[in-house]
């Protein structure tokens, strides 16, 4: 099974999203309709960058560094280069 990190960002305020599912496009579709609690207040969102794993331990601990400080710089980064999912 694979899983994906990802990391939405917000067309409303700029916010960034990071998560973990085995669905990304139906979780993007979840968090667009308002069924998650957590986004609902920042919709719409569209994806930013996004990350395929094999298994959930890895893909938790790179779930874990976006949302540190140091996985924030590198994600600004990515956006600054252009580098970024579309």
């Amino acid at each position: 099974m694979r899983y994906y990190v990802y990391v939405l960002k917000s067309k409303k305020g700029g916010r960034l999203y990071k998560g973990l599912t085995q669905d990304l496009i139906k979780r993007i579709s979840q968090d667009n309709n308002g069924e998650n609690k957590s986004t609902k207040g920042f919709i719409p969102w569209e994806l930013y960058h996004y990350e395929i794993f094999e298994t959930r331990v890895e893909a938790r601990s790179r779930e874990k560094y976006f949302k540190s400080g140091s996985g924030r710089e590198f994600l600004r980064a990515l956006y600054d280069k252009g580098t970024f999912n579309d």
